[in-house]
C-alpha cells in the first residue's frame, strides 16, 4: 500500500528525565529495574490537565517513545540481540533493537504520581529501560486482561541474577545520597548490575566499567557471576 503522504509527522507530547544519562547499564527490558525512574515532563499545547483525567486510576502505561540515540547509526534488517549472546543475528521485528526502520519504541512502566508544577504536567514513572531526554511519544493505559496474557517467550526467556557488593567507601556514599537526594542509590545500582550491563563479547573478562546515573559516575568491576562496586562519585 502507498500513502498519499510518504512521510507521516510526529509531534512528541513530551520528554523524559531519566536516571540513565548513557545507555550503557540501561536494562534491555522495562520493569527488569524497578527502582530506575524517570520524570515525563509533557510540553504544551499536551500538558492540560483534563487530558490526564482517570490517568491516575491505573497502575501501569504503555510508553511509546524514539529512539533519538540510534537515528545516526540507521536501522538495520537483521540485529544481533544480547540474549543470543550477541554474535546470532535474527530480523529486526523479531526483536526489540532500537536500529528499527522509524526509531520507535514501546516500553510498560510503573505509574508513580502525577504532578502539576505551575502550568507543567509531570508523570513520575518507575521500571523505565529509556535514556535521558527521550522524546515521548504517546502514553496509554496498561490493561492487565487484554495486555498480560499467555505468550511464548521465544529466545528471550526471564534473565539470571548477578551477585553485586560494595565497598565501605561506595556503600557510605549511597547512604550519604538517600539520606540528602531521597532515591535508593545503592539499590538502583544492584538492580542495574544484576542484570548484568557488560556487553556480550565481554562476559568472560575480568576488567573495571564505568557506568552513569543521574550526575554520578559508578566504577566496577566484573569477576565471573559477580560485580563489586569499587567507587561512586559526581561528573565534572
Amino acid at each position: 500500500m502507498i500513502f498519499e503522504n510518504k512521510y507521516i509527522e510526529i509531534d512528541p507530547i513530551g520528554i523524559a528525565h531519566s536516571c540513565f544519562t548513557d545507555k550503557f547499564g540501561i536494562p534491555r527490558q522495562s520493569n527488569l529495574v524497578p527502582a530506575a525512574r524517570a520524570s515525563l515532563e509533557i510540553f504544551p499545547p499536551y500538558n492540560k490537565k483534563e487530558a490526564f483525567f482517570k490517568l491516575e486510576e491505573f497502575s501501569h502505561l504503555w510508553l511509546t517513545f524514539y529512539f533519538h540515540d540510534a537515528v545516526r547509526r540507521g536501522w538495520k534488517p537483521t540485529v544481533r540481540p544480547p540474549r543470543l549472546g550477541g554474535n546470532k543475528r535474527v530480523g529486526v521485528f523479531a526483536s526489540r533493537s532500537p536500529q528499527r526502520p522509524n526509531y520507535l519504541g514501546l516500553s510498560v512502566v510503573k505509574l508513580e504520581n502525577i504532578a502539576q508544577k505551575n502550568k507543567n504536567i509531570f508523570l513520575e514513572v518507575s521500571g523505565v529501560d529509556i535514556l535521558d531526554k527521550t522524546p515521548i511519544i504517546d502514553i496509554k493505559p496498561y490493561i492487565p486482561y487484554s495486555d498480560h496474557v499467555q505468550a511464548q517467550e521465544g529466545y528471550a526467556p526471564h534473565p539470571s541474577f548477578f551477585e553485586v557488593s560494595f565497598s565501605k567507601d561506595a556503600s557510605l556514599f549511597c547512604d550519604k545520597y538517600k539520606t540528602q537526594q531521597g532515591p535508593d542509590l545503592a539499590e538502583l545500582i544492584k538492580q542495574v548490575l544484576s542484570l548484568d550491563p557488560r556487553p556480550a563479547y565481554h562476559t568472560s573478562e575480568q576488567r573495571e566499567y564505568g557506568m552513569d546515573l543521574w550526575d554520578l559516575n559508578i566504577t566496577f568491576t566484573s569477576n565471573n557471576d559477580r560485580f563489586f562496586v569499587e567507587k561512586i562519585y559526581h561528573k565534572k
